[in-house]
């Protein structure tokens, strides 16, 4: 820096202001001090800029697969909420979800200089009921129901699955089966609870449960016992993954989606407009879940401190080609 001072004729403090572009440098110095930077190739030290400053502009982000795609997008949207911030993304994938792991993650970020982090708990701990942070860590935790004890930021999946179930019974439907996902899994828990209380409202008896992993393959086989089922006539699935597979158990089985049988997804992958037949599904907004959570810890961050409770983003029922009035006769199961 006092290299480039010199060729340029200024002062340190003037090369620090224009490698940090702040304003009040007038063009003809500004542009000096560019042209000594490239001379000598000078670039500023990040690492020193974090020890003088105190900060490192880097988020931590803890996850346990990236499996699923509700953490691959939320992941791609932190990352892109950060960056429009200036600040960068360390990623620190968990194998096994349990508080010891956790902790050992935090202690991992804490050597990585990170000024906060943002937690996705997709699913249970293995070892403890609740989840415990480190108290010094600022932190957001996403999918979660920690909102008493830490900021959650989460999809509205009570919401979108009311939607989605009300949708169908709009249509005439007697009830809803529900293709549920993996039962550690938070998501999954909140929409077949919704699920339930959905029907039971419409005063409907819920069905008999049918249990996935969120894979299309789960999907398949569930939907080879549901297409056995004559007085099932409309299927919400927990997401679009296994409603892939359960449109393909019900076509080779001859239940026609949506003359027979009426099918609702959830999340609005890419692909679901293109499945056969486009698939009615709930739309999560995971750019904006994203953007929440890093708004979240960059608060945390510049005021030193957080409410505690869960921000819910909302959820959008889109309808497609998959879901219809049931066939006018249903033969009652013995």
């Amino acid at each position: 820096m006092a290299d480039v001072a010199r060729i340029a004729g200024v002062s340190s403090q003037t090369v620090s202001r224009v490698s940090n572009g702040f304003p009040g440098v007038n063009e003809e110095t500004r542009q000096r001090v560019l042209s000594a930077m490239k001379e000598l190739r000078y670039r500023p030290n990040s690492a020193a800029r974090a020890l003088k400053r105190g900060e490192f502009r880097t988020i931590g982000v803890i996850t346990f697969t990236l499996s699923t795609t509700g953490n691959v997008r939320t992941l791609e949207a932190i990352a892109t909420s950060a960056a429009q911030e200036g600040y960068a993304v360390t990623l620190l994938p968990v194998a096994v979800p349990t508080q010891d792991e956790v902790r050992g993650a935090f202690s991992r970020l804490g050597e990585l200089a990170i000024d906060a982090a943002i937690v996705i708990m997709e699913v249970h701990l293995l070892d403890e009921a609740r989840l415990s942070l480190p108290p010094h860590v600022k932190v957001v935790v996403a999918d979660s129901d920690a909102g008493d004890r830490y900021t959650v930021v989460d999809t509205d999946q009570a919401g979108g699955t009311h939607d989605a179930v009300n949708h169908l019974l709009g249509l005439g439907h007697a009830t809803v089966w529900h293709l549920a996902g993996p039962e550690e899994s938070y998501a999954a828990q909140r929409r077949t609870g919704a699920w339930r209380a959905a029907l039971e409202e419409a005063g409907q008896v819920p069905p008999p449960l049918v249990r996935g992993d969120w894979s299309a393959e789960s999907g398949y086989h569930a939907g080879l016992l549901l297409a056995e089922r004559p007085d099932c006539t409309a299927i919400f699935a927990a997401n679009d993954q296994m409603a892939l597979g359960l449109l393909r158990a019900l076509n080779e089985r001859g239940r026609k989606v949506p003359e027979d049988v009426s099918v609702v997804g959830f999340d609005d992958i890419a692909e679901s407009s293109s499945f056969q037949p486009p698939l009615t599904t709930v739309h999560q907004d995971f750019a904006e879940v994203g953007r929440r959570c890093v708004e979240g810890v960059l608060h945390h961050v510049r005021e030193n401190g957080l409410e505690h409770g869960t921000a819910l983003v909302p959820t959008k029922l889109v309808v497609r080609a998959s879901t219809a009035p049931p066939p006018r006769k249903v033969i009652p199961c013995s």
